[in-house]
């Protein structure tokens, strides 16, 4: 059984090349997600910053910025985009992992994603207190929404993506992100 790393640890864990997480204290390695897979967070991070600052509503990260969902065993999970309401960040802005979940988390399907690692990583974010998760499938053309209620709707290509409270406005065709 390998042995368990805490949160701290993975802050100067070192994987050359690789995405790294931790769940349950268990380090996940993972393969970098590809073109697509980029220009779609690059995309959409555009997109959802400019309403975000154009309404002060908070910070929108994408990266894999780091949030600590559990604590002994640590869970450390990486967002591709991720929007934090501006009454919920703290001051000063964490230097490692956030201790918080995010309100929104975006998560692209990169080609060597499973559906159960997928819908487990959704689980994790939703039992932190994240209220709404997209999954964007960008091969089916389709994004995923998860709600922190339970309930999950499926958009294909011609529907909108709104803001369903978390961020307020906010609307966009998910057409326009998955090209």
């Amino acid at each position: 059984m390998p042995q368990l790393i805490t949160a701290e640890e993975l802050l100067y864990t070192n994987v050359p090349n690789k995405r790294t997480e931790l769940v349950r204290g268990r380090l996940i390695v993972r393969e970098p997600p590809g073109f697509r897979h980029a220009d779609i967070t690059a995309r959409l991070t555009t997109t959802l910053s400019i309403h975000v600052r154009t309404g002060d509503l908070g910070l929108v990260l994408s990266g894999d910025a780091g949030f600590r969902l559990a604590t002994n065993p640590d869970t450390v999970r990486g967002a591709d985009i991720a929007f934090v309401r501006r009454e919920r960040l703290p001051d000063p802005l964490p230097v490692g992992f956030a201790p918080f979940a995010p309100d929104l988390v975006v998560e692209i399907l990169s080609p060597g994603d499973r559906p159960g690692e997928t819908l487990a990583k959704v689980a994790d974010w939703l039992s932190a207190g994240t209220r709404l998760v997209w999954v964007i499938d960008a091969e089916r053309r389709l994004v995923r929404v998860y709600r922190a209620d339970g309930t999950e709707t499926t958009l294909d290509a011609e529907a909108v993506l709104d803001d369903e409270d978390v961020l307020p406005g906010f609307s966009c065709t998910v057409a326009s992100i998955i090209g």
